[in-house]
């Protein structure tokens, strides 16, 4: 008798539980969800967050001693001048280092020509007008910049799930309502990351025309959210 109870409650079970309309019944087979998958998209303007700049120094002599002790002492001035500006030692580093020396037949044969270029990140944008006048003022005599960007989009971006999500649910929905058809759970949500505009780098010269009173503006960056979601179709 008890053998017989299970048997009914496990065929009530499986009655309940089994999705019959998902059976093909010529063949047992499952037949898949429907589904839509829509492509949800979210984006946010943020301040840039650092500016990066490079400051290179170059010296000729014909004793090649010379010019690369030109270099390194404008050089190492320029370097305790950025740091005293408040530049951490860490966001300091080489970009380049050269020596050329100009063969027969040039305009001066055995020239020697020394550079050394640093690259500078300032973490405060807000004293980049400040960092340029500097540098324009200083014993380089190759300097780019300032080249805004932002420090973290990733950290920006994860809060533009929701958004994203939103946008996906409203595409699904007018497509399902279109079709005849209701819409139903998420069945997978896919991260295609972060992005941003690209900002390019402002070349700048380092003469006395750009000293005290040069004006930047770190602007901002567009970050972009997309995310591909794909919803069950009832």
């Amino acid at each position: 008798m008890k053998k017989i109870i299970g048997s009914v409650i496990l065929m009530l079970i499986l009655v309940w539980v089994i999705p019959w309309s998902k059976v093909n019944w010529g063949r047992i087979t499952w037949q898949p969800a429907e589904e839509v998958t829509v492509t949800g998209e979210a984006k946010t303007q943020a301040k840039n967050q650092i500016a990066s700049f490079s400051a290179g120094v170059t010296a000729e002599n014909m004793d090649k001693n010379k010019a690369t002790t030109e270099v390194n002492t404008k050089v190492d001035e320029l370097i305790k001048s950025v740091k005293d500006f408040g530049v951490d030692e860490a966001d300091i580093k080489t970009q380049s280092l050269s020596f050329y020396q100009e063969p027969k037949g040039s305009q001066n044969p055995g020239m020697w020509q020394v550079s050394n270029t640093i690259e500078i990140t300032l973490r405060n944008v807000d004293k980049a007008a400040d960092l340029t006048d500097l540098l324009s003022q200083s014993g380089a005599n190759n300097v780019y910049g300032p080249n805004f960007s932002m420090n973290d989009t990733d950290q920006i971006g994860s809060g533009l799930y929701g958004m994203a999500i939103n946008d996906a649910k409203d595409k699904a929905e007018s497509i399902a309502k279109a079709s005849g058809r209701t819409l139903g759970k998420v069945l997978s949500v896919d991260d295609e990351g972060t992005s941003n505009n690209v900002i390019y780098p402002v070349a700048m010269k380092a003469d006395s025309a750009l000293g005290a009173g040069a004006v930047t503006e770190p602007g901002s960056t567009t970050v972009y959210k997309n995310l591909t979601v794909v919803f069950e179709l009832k």
